[in-house]
């Protein structure tokens, strides 16, 4: 009886603080010097022309992720001791089946990583570049066998953990907040994350694996002995990922159509559907053989979100409706242009709200409750604007209306579902199993994931061409009838399409001759649209869905933007084919790169062109003046410019700050606050174009490259705070000081639309790219130096601006501490 009521009270503790039961403290390797910290946080000495010991980097980042799983493992284990000890009482909370098939294999897992982790730390430790320590990956692989037991029984672990939430209070508070300790020397403690979070985390851990391994042996000599070891590691690490991907991701799950082949995503996206009168967003994708339309679930916090499936229609049975049918189907009434300007306006106010508030440092309360008035704006404004009808019926029954936003989007969808529907396609049902695997598929599929309500849909990921596109549209042809036309130019901006610029109207023509140049700036572009259009005065013209005049478009095009084309200094013709009718048009390629190239200065007696060590030591200053006073000008007037730092400011007025300050002129504050503020932003980025070797230094740019290349999170931090802290002092102020400035222009994002990755690919390459001898010794042909370096090159800044703040004197000390999430 005692017994049983000690197993109570244990369980209650745990309930109230779940520390009591932290299993006997593990010794995860201790310091061996002072004042260093953890093990992996150990200085990393770069010696001149020897570059950075990444294989050591690697170690260290993937020791630091090492540490954190073993805490989330010991964390599961956590309450399964009390829970047995209750499972033999009169009051179990779980019986002992439930127990084990929950906590399955974790503390065998536990145990391999924990004589893994006590293996590998001294030796990283007592760092030796001959140390070997490929037996212990190869023997870590060995072990998988463990992973392929928990993964087979991961779905059914989940299901009663689920299930027994459900029927036991007490398990139920014990799964929703599990605690995890911090790493040491973290200024967390404790993190609290559900149950369902960390059965994952083992899963997560074999792709980890494989992700160091890879690193690793990229970066260890053939001839070191560990070579052929950790060759025959990621080999077993491998085959044992293939073997169970489709158990694991669910991108990867063998969905099959009825003639057996595998069901694949060809394009998904938001549109607004009109369902029983009223507008609701959905979520639609396109599979091989079916069109799916699904909403997304509300989820309590802590779950994975998940589709509802509303309807699919099969595409073989899928046929877009006459326009005799369109006509008899019901009407839609557009939205009055004038509460939708209303909208415009109140989210216009919102945002300038918020800013006031931020500014007056106000309440957060009252700062989410405007940002939540701004969504819901943002969203309505999103629901009604759409007036371009999209109509598709079910043979065997139902229609179903969409409204979208530009004809070419339109014809996307109308055109990819119509060369699906050539395949040999047969029609099916699914059964309520088959649908609940499809849709719950689309959650990991998706390759749209945000509401369009926000600009912040940058594709860090995206290649493409990044300066000016000049282009002339020339003339069209092919039109079978005289008409009013004209045509809009549209690129991608990192991964979703701009207007960027529309011709005159020619009017009454067959062969319209535009003959008018733009130029349109890109951002990883890597299509140009034409869309050509006949203008409509007819009022007896109406588009029958909304009773709107509207212009109809005759033919649309889309070129890709190839580098190899468009980058030469002459003008390059084309002719885009659209529908029968070819439009002539020129393309000519400026790119930023041809504007980098590095001259120091002969004069050291200014500051453009002179080292930024020389610059300071005369000022007496950590950061250069013309840096402090350029940045000040634009946070107090520029911060809230449209396109500031990316919108070119006058060459003349750069030039002539550049002499003031190279002149160190006592006017130049009363210059600067009565210059343009696109030149001051022109000008700051032209110093540091100027120096004579880039603010991160020729001597670590090949370190940059080779650690933001880096699989694993882990080893990735590790190696760029380690590049950070091997920077001259001087460099390294200036540094830290820009990065916070263009953190606070990226706050302004929704005013300025210079988001993070548009400000990276603003200073990326000027912070970055090696001086000229420098660059001839990385980089072979000019295509390489944008297609492969600058892309590096932005996402390397990208990187650190995406980080939390980073302070000098931690990043010195050793103390700053790299929280990595495994």
């Amino acid at each position: 009886m005692e017994e049983e009521e000690e197993a109570i009270g244990l369980l209650d503790k745990v309930l109230e603080d779940e520390d009591v039961f932290l299993l006997e403290e593990c010794e995860l390797g201790t310091p061996t010097s002072p004042g260093s910290g953890s093990p992996f946080l150990m200085t990393v000495k770069v010696e001149a022309g020897k570059g950075l010991e990444m294989r050591k980097l690697v170690l260290s980042g993937f020791l630091a992720s090492e540490e954190i799983y073993i805490n989330q493992l010991e964390a599961l284990l956590l309450p399964m001791k009390p829970l047995k000890a209750t499972a033999t009482t009169s009051q179990p909370v779980l019986t002992i089946q439930q127990i084990e098939t929950i906590f399955y294999k974790i503390q065998d897992i536990y145990e391999i990583h924990k004589e893994f982790y006590d293996n590998l730390c001294p030796k990283v430790q007592q760092w030796d570049s001959q140390v070997t320590m490929g037996h212990l990956f190869q023997k870590l692989a060995s072990q998988l066998g463990v992973y392929k037991a928990f993964v087979d029984n991961y779905k059914v672990a989940l299901e009663t953990a689920e299930k027994c939430s459900q029927s036991n209070n007490q398990f139920q508070k014990i799964s929703e907040e599990l605690k995890v300790k911090g790493p040491k020397d973290s200024k967390d403690s404790h993190t609290s994350v559900t149950m369902e979070a960390l059965l994952y985390k083992p899963i997560d851990r074999v792709t980890r694996s494989t992700l160091v391994l890879h690193d690793l042996l990229k970066h260890t000599p053939v001839d070191h002995p560990d070579y052929p070891l950790l060759q025959d590691a990621l080999r077993i690490s491998q085959n044992f990922l293939s073997s169970i991907n489709e158990d694991i991701d669910p991108r990867r799950t063998a969905v099959t159509t009825p003639k057996g082949e595998t069901r694949q995503l060809v394009k998904d996206g938001f549109l607004v559907e009109v369902s029983e009168g009223s507008r609701k967003l959905r979520h639609v994708f396109l599979f091989t053989d079916v069109l799916l339309c699904a909403k997304l679930k509300k989820t309590s916090a802590g779950k994975h979100q998940q589709y509802d499936c509303k309807w699919y229609i099969p595409l073989a049975d899928l046929v877009f409706p006459s326009p005799e049918e369109s006509e008899a189907s019901p009407h839609v009434h557009p939205f009055p242009d004038h509460e939708l300007e209303d909208m415009k306006m109140k989210i216009s106010a919102l945002k300038s709200e918020i800013q006031k508030e931020k500014a007056n440092k106000g309440q957060s309360r009252a700062i989410e409750r405007l940002k939540k008035k701004m969504f819901e704006n943002e969203f309505l404004l999103l629901l009604n604007s759409p007036t371009i009808p999209f109509r598709i019926h079910n043979r065997n029954g139902k229609s179903y209306l969409f409204l979208l936003s530009s004809d070419y989007e339109r014809s996307e969808w109308r055109e990819a579902i119509q060369k699906l529907q050539k395949k040999d396609l047969q029609a099916f049902v699914l059964s309520s199993v088959e649908l609940q695997v499809l849709t719950g598929s689309c959650f990991k599929l998706r390759t749209v994931h945000n509401i369009p309500v926000t600009s912040n849909k940058d594709d860090d990921e995206s290649p493409g061409l990044y300066g000016f596109l000049h282009v002339i549209v020339h003339s069209a042809k092919g039109f079978k009838q005289s008409a009013h036309l004209y045509c809009t130019l549209e690129v991608d901006s990192f991964g979703y399409f701009v207007s960027k610029a529309k011709t005159r109207v020619f009017r009454d023509t067959t062969e319209p001759k535009w003959d008018e140049e733009f130029e349109i700036e890109l951002e990883g572009s890597q299509s140009l649209r034409i869309l050509c259009y006949e203008k409509c005065y007819d009022k007896t013209k109406v588009n029958k869905d909304n009773n709107e005049i509207v212009d109809k478009i005759m033919g649309k095009g889309q070129i890709q933007l190839d580098p190899q084309t468009v980058e030469t200094k002459n003008w390059h013709t084309d002719v885009i084919e659209m529908n029968g009718i070819k439009v002539e048009f020129s393309m000519k390629f400026t790119s930023r790169d041809m504007s980098l190239k590095r001259t120091p200065s002969k004069k050291q007696t200014g500051v453009f062109g002179v080292k930024i060590s020389v610059v300071t030591k005369r000022e007496r200053s950590k950061v250069p003046y013309i840096v402090r006073q350029c940045v000040e000008e634009v946070e107090k007037r520029g911060i809230e410019e449209v396109g500031i730092y990316r919108i070119s400011g006058v060459a003349t007025d750069i030039q002539a700050l550049k002499a003031v300050f190279d002149a160190n002129n006592k006017d130049i504050l009363l210059m600067l606050s009565d210059m343009d503020i696109n030149a001051i932003a022109g000008t700051l980025k032209l110093y540091f174009r100027e120096l004579p070797e880039p603010l991160l230094t020729d001597r670590l740019y090949p370190a940059f490259m080779e650690g933001i290349a880096l699989s694993d999170p882990a080893a990735k931090e590790n190696c760029m705070m380690h590049l950070l802290r091997s920077l001259p002092d001087p460099n390294l102020i200036t540094f830290l000081f820009l990065l916070e400035h263009l953190k606070r222009v990226a706050e302004k994002e929704p005013i300025n639309k210079m988001s993070l990755h548009n400000l990276a690919t603003v200073f990326g390459p000027t912070l970055l790219r090696p001086s000229e001898v420098e660059s001839k010794a990385h980089l072979t042909s000019a295509a390489d130096i944008w297609s492969h370096d600058v892309m590096a090159q932005v996402q390397v800044l990208l990187y650190y601006l995406q980080h939390p703040p980073i302070f000098f004197a931690e990043l010195k000390r050793n103390t700053l501490y790299f929280s990595t999430d495994v």
